[in-house]
């Protein structure tokens, strides 16, 4: 199940504040200007000002990036199956064979399909001498019924030239004949086409037939590699051609070359997800960054999860990556160039109410309600309620009041988590 972790979300860091009158250690702060620990105390009796840190409200680029942790799967990945049903009598590969498309990964013995080829080869024969048969039987009595139809015409002739000459019984009777001969020959050539049908549908079953036996050499699909193996030699293999067969598949085949990353993108970083997007893939178990990126996604939202299904493709040229790894996908959100930000740690939430403290000119805090905008692992951005270069403090403000006078001392965030 894939882990979700969005960078940017984190807990206030605080600085404590202590007061010297109550034997409370004194916060240790580090400026700008001196790289020394200054102890920042206030003593009620005495009217010292509390010290606190400060850094200025500054414009620069943000980039907001989101991180979620998902399964590493092949691109592809299949079990193999047989068409028909056989025994093993080679196989060629094994657990981690890698392999070509089409190329053979095992040869089934199939006896009866080697008879059924034989018996359609004979079929095929028997059906071309028929057709041979029944073509001289058609030449034979085409030959007869030239010479009818000759000695009907030549009958006709003599009666037209010479009147009552022949009986018209006679005439009748070639005439007949003629007829009749004719149509032996339409029945002798129908004869012969019958069995030249035959033969061409019995070389359409040797053709089917053979193909069927050239099922017999099981092939990659694609390129890959295999993963699992399933039989030995000697192993019937069951045609894996329906559902209701229990068949076991010869190995199961992962393409490897590239990985498909499936991250589930919250509903609302959708509208930052586009195809092509760069994608920064960690490996932690290799230590490895691997570039990928947004390849596809499913362009809905899951009732369920308020999800999207996306999917980054991550090249895997030299075959580091294996299945089953676990990987941090990066992916870029959005960039903003001149945004007001300060550190997340002067930010306070309150439900719905979000506030800073700012040390005013005169020294004194002030509690100023803001409104925010893009939020990274460091830095919030400020939309409104602080103007560029004012000080704000922080670390901890529980101890400090609005109107309360302060002494800043201005460090950098790099400075201030040091102290920490």
């Amino acid at each position: 199940m894939s882990a979700l972790r969005v960078l940017g979300k984190r807990s206030k860091l605080g600085i404590p504040v202590a007061l010297a009158g109550l034997g409370v250690a004194g916060l240790m702060l580090v400026s700008c200007n001196n790289t020394k620990p200054v102890n920042a105390t206030s003593s009620p009796s005495t009217g010292d000002l509390v010290s606190v840190a400060v850094v200025k409200a500054a414009r620069k680029t943000l980039d907001q990036h989101m991180s979620i942790s998902s399964e590493l799967v092949p691109f592809q990945e299949i079990d193999v199956y047989a068409k028909e049903s056989g025994y093993v009598s080679k196989l060629d590969v094994d657990y981690g064979t890698r392999v070509k498309k089409d190329q053979v990964m095992a040869i089934l013995e199939i006896p009866e399909l080697e008879q059924t080829l034989q018996a359609d080869q004979a079929a095929i024969k028997a059906a071309k001498d028929q057709a041979q048969r029944l073509g001289q039987q058609v030449q034979a009595v085409d030959a007869r019924r030239k010479v009818l139809h000759d000695y009907y015409n030549r009958l006709a002739a003599v009666a037209k030239s010479q009147p009552n000459l022949i009986a018209q019984q006679e005439i009748d009777d070639a005439q007949g004949k003629d007829l009749t001969a004719q149509a032996d020959v339409e029945a002798a050539r129908a004869n012969q086409q019958a069995a030249e049908s035959q033969a061409e549908a019995a070389a359409a079953k040797l053709m089917r037939d053979q193909v069927l036996y050239d099922y017999r050499k099981i092939t990659a699909p694609f390129d890959g590699v295999v993963t699992q193996r399933y039989a030995n030699l000697g192993t019937l293999m069951q045609a894996g051609t329906t559902s209701s067969t229990q068949a076991m598949p010869l190995v199961r085949l992962s393409e490897d070359d590239t990985f498909r990353l499936v991250i589930p993108v919250p509903e609302s970083y959708v509208k930052y997800i586009h195809i092509g997007d760069p994608v920064s893939v960690t490996v932690s178990s290799l230590n490895r960054t691997f570039p990928g990126r947004v390849a596809r996604f499913s362009v809905d939202v899951k009732e369920e999860t308020r999800t999207m299904h996306t999917e980054v493709d991550v090249p895997n040229p030299d075959r580091t990556l294996y299945p089953g790894l676990y990987a941090d996908a990066n992916i870029r959100l959005q960039q903003k160039s001149g945004a007001l930000a300060i550190p997340l740690q002067a930010v306070d939430r309150q439900g719905d109410r979000v506030s800073v403290d700012v040390v005013g000119p005169s020294n004194e805090i002030e509690v100023r309600n803001v409104t925010t905008g893009i939020e990274t692992a460091d830095d919030v951005e400020i939309l409104s309620g602080v103007n560029e270069g004012e000080m704000v403090v922080i670390g901890d403000r529980s101890g400090l009041k609005a109107g309360q006078h302060v002494t800043p001392k201005l460090v950098s965030v790099t400075e201030y988590k040091d102290t920490q």
